[in-house]
């Protein structure tokens, strides 16, 4: 029997993500998500955050360089992975990443106007903007084994 590794978050990006060209032109993005969520604490409401990992790559990372920007509300599915290396110490640490299929925009219709971002100004993002959203699959990096080192 075989396990399910299946990631579904909504949150907003802590920055804008980080763009890099690997080997035989792979493109990778990477990006922190906070989701938060409201709790009662004491008879008083109380916001907890939390930061995770996102890895992009291929085709989804590049659609991500033109439409991903710092406070931009997506959902995300993805998968779990956790992957080692080492410091610049020598210390063997672990980090867990959420790895992309796929992801929409979400927000007001106004959010995706042309010029709501630097790379916003083609016709893509115009026919976009008059939709209100930006929904992307990608499976073709399924089953390969993609390292950030």
């Amino acid at each position: 029997m075989s396990g399910i590794n299946k990631v579904i978050l909504v949150g907003h990006l802590g920055k804008d993500p980080e763009i890099r060209h690997l080997e035989g032109n792979v493109t990778v993005a990477s990006f922190p998500l906070a989701t938060s969520e409201m709790y009662n604490k004491d008879g008083r409401k109380v916001e907890q955050t939390e930061w995770h990992n996102i890895v992009m790559w291929r085709g989804l990372a590049e659609v991500a360089a033109k439409y991903l920007f710092k406070g931009k509300l997506v959902y995300i599915e993805g998968k779990l992975r956790t992957r080692t290396y080492e410091d610049k110490e020598g210390i063997r640490r672990y980090t867990t990443e959420v790895v992309a299929e796929n992801f929409t925009l979400l927000g007001r219709r106004s959010d995706f106007e042309p010029t709501s971002g630097p790379n916003a100004t083609s016709e893509q993002s115009a026919k976009k903007a008059e939709e209100g959203s930006v929904d992307v699959d990608f499976k073709e990096n399924e089953g390969e084994e993609d390292s950030l080192f």
